[in-house]
């Protein structure tokens, strides 16, 4: 069970949402998400495949346009934004790929490397290297530095796609199924990781998964997406404590000490 946390600014918002549908072609993904997201706060989005749980994401990143709705970001409304400025707002959320997105042909330096090349020419070789060491410490990898992705295990390509999305040091993390296809030891080790990184860079983070015991060790908030709509949200424990047969079915079917 994850230990309250007290840094949790509850006055200030960092994602606001109200209204968001989303359909395609005539299925209703979305029917009408309120959502808010608090600054320090790691936030799961609980729900089956299938349930819009990744559609959200994508459209509070500006990869989707909502059908109606409002989302608010940092204080801006997404759908909104000029590409410019959409893409200066994308540069303060980390987007962590459920398959890691890394790039085969690279080192890990390098992939690590490509984000700060891109987005801050000005920064010189030194300051690079000296970033990268940095995340690779903080995931628990600097020996990892030189090696290709294909020489790494499932659970270090995850650390180091979390790494490299860290690099710009984004205010908001954007978790897809962080421990989809890992063993449980590993499993426990990127939810050790994601409440690491939200100590230690102060992120405000959603974590999109159907992993309960993920769930579990690393939300401070849970809401649970039923039918198009967040049906329950709290503790784990207030999620759960329900005779929803919805809820109960999930709970049963999922969860694992």
């Amino acid at each position: 069970m994850k230990k309250p946390n007290s840094k949790i600014d509850y006055n200030d918002k960092v994602i606001t949402i109200r209204g968001l549908t989303k359909a395609f072609d005539d299925f209703e993904v979305l029917k009408g998400v309120d959502l808010d997201l608090y600054k320090g706060e790691n936030l799961v989005v609980l729900g089956r495949s299938g349930t819009g749980k990744s559609v959200l994401i994508k459209i509070i990143s500006g990869l989707l346009r909502p059908d109606k709705g409002m989302v608010n970001v940092l204080g801006q409304e997404v759908d909104k934004l000029t590409p410019k400025q959409l893409d200066a707002l994308r540069l303060k959320i980390g987007f962590s790929f459920q398959n890691s997105a890394l790039y085969d042909s690279m080192t890990v330096k390098e992939n690590l490397e490509f984000p700060l090349i891109r987005h801050s020419k000005d920064m010189t070789a030194r300051d690079r290297s000296r970033i990268i060491d940095v995340v690779l410490e903080a995931v628990g990898l600097a020996q990892t530095v030189n090696q290709m992705p294909s020489e790494l295990s499932g659970g270090q390509r995850k650390r180091i796609g979390i790494a490299r999305t860290l690099i710009l040091r984004p205010e908001i993390m954007l978790y897809d199924e962080p421990t989809a296809g890992l063993d449980p030891i590993t499993s426990q080790d990127i939810n050790t990781l994601i409440n690491e990184v939200q100590r230690r860079f102060n992120t405000s983070s959603i974590i999109i998964t159907h992993d309960l015991t993920c769930a579990k060790a690393v939300g401070d908030r849970i809401v649970m997406l039923l039918d198009g709509q967040f049906q329950r949200q709290g503790s784990f424990e207030e999620v759960f404590d329900t005779e929803d047969e919805r809820v109960k079915a999930f709970y049963n079917y999922n969860f694992t000490e």
